[in-house]
């Protein structure tokens, strides 16, 4: 009885590498960014609630801040009580490494990321993890910048450094650019000119006046 429990134990242990395996391949193939930003594990769980990734990049950062908690909101707009801070992504290492007083505002800069993130993958044709592993050090940076560290980069900058990286290895091309390189010189025609076929004057018979009717009664008395 003893051997089949720790058999059935250990094939749960490889079943659950495997699974893990699995989910790793799957994460990073159709959401890089979203996985190497918050991990595969809670990435999995967020398009899982939220149905699928398309919805979940529709979502605005505050509402992926609180999926997962919907029970715990409306219970407290029900009583009046605080709203809650974070949902699923209480689960990530960010959450669980700040401290108690910016647990709040990690999770709106990772919510935050987290939308960015999730409409890159959903929408990008082609596959990179540059901006989450730039999103990531960004939540690093605004980590250290709350323990009295140096203030961290806007994300109008970092999103510039990793398009102009990108663009230097040939990942991401500008649409009017590409709209550009796609348009051939196009040759205009002058408009052939079409000969109207000339009109003949109509000629005009000459209108005979009508004979006065004292003539005409002239005329019967004679015959």
């Amino acid at each position: 009885m003893l051997k089949k429990l720790s058999e059935r134990l250990l094939n749960m242990l490889k079943y659950r590498e495997e699974m893990q395996s699995y989910l790793k391949d799957r994460l990073h193939a159709v959401t890089p960014n979203m996985a190497a930003l918050i991990g595969e594990n809670v990435g999995a769980r967020l398009i899982s609630h939220a149905g699928g990734l398309t919805n979940l990049a529709k979502l605005p950062a505050s509402t992926i801040q609180i999926l997962g908690a919907e029970k715990a909101l409306f219970r407290a707009l029900k009583t009046k009580g605080n709203t809650p801070k974070y949902g699923l992504i209480y689960h990530s290492t960010f959450i669980g490494r700040a401290a108690a007083q910016n647990k709040g505002r990690i999770s709106r800069s990772l919510a935050n990321k987290l939308a960015m993130a999730a409409r890159i993958d959903a929408f990008s044709v082609k596959e990179t993890d540059k901006f989450g592993e730039t999103f990531k050090d960004q939540i690093e940076e605004r980590m250290k910048f709350f323990t009295n560290g140096p203030k961290p980069k806007k994300n109008a900058e970092v999103m510039a450094e990793v398009l102009q990286e990108l663009r230097q290895e040939g990942l991401y091309v500008d649409t009017a650019e590409e709209s550009k390189m796609s348009e051939e010189p196009k040759v205009e025609e002058a408009p052939m000119e079409t000969e109207e076929p000339e009109e003949k004057p109509v000629k005009k018979g000459k209108k005979v006046a009508p004979k006065p009717v004292e003539e005409e009664v002239a005329e019967e008395a004679d015959e």
